[in-house]
């Protein structure tokens, strides 16, 4: 695979592990659900988890393992957070450095927050811009 074929340099080895809050409501995680399927369909060959802190399966720590044992050695975890308040910065670490400890071999890179990255801030600011009729 090219450079540009491949532009985040990821391998068949390479996962991407979407992690959200949770919530009671299954409603809830329906747009977080179309985010995965999404990033599947642009990152074809690559496996594509969502996980979550609470209320709802699977966990990080499940999914993770999932993603292991498909073959997974490098796990890219992208918080699904609009900013990085206490979950990102204390709750998810802890669970990282369980997975670290837990599985030595692999690899797990913690990206920013969703709601830090320059394009969604762009994406959102339309979205609001350009408003929306009521349902």
């Amino acid at each position: 695979m090219t450079p540009a074929e491949n532009p985040h340099n990821m391998t068949a080895d390479h996962a991407i592990l979407l992690f959200a809050h949770g919530a009671r409501d299954p409603r809830w995680a329906q747009p977080f659900e179309a985010v995965a399927q999404a990033v599947r369909r642009q990152r074809p060959g690559v496996a594509v988890r969502l996980a979550f802190l609470e209320f709802m399966t699977p966990s990080l720590i499940d999914a993770a393992e999932s993603l292991l044992a498909d073959g997974a050695q490098q796990i890219s975890v992208v918080p699904l957070f609009l900013g990085a308040g206490g979950h990102v910065r204390k709750d998810l670490p802890g669970l990282l450095d369980e997975l670290r400890n837990r599985h030595p071999h692999a690899r797990f890179v913690l990206e920013t927050a969703i709601g830090e990255r320059q394009s969604v801030i762009e994406a959102m600011a339309t979205a609001v811009a350009q408003g929306e009729p009521p349902p």
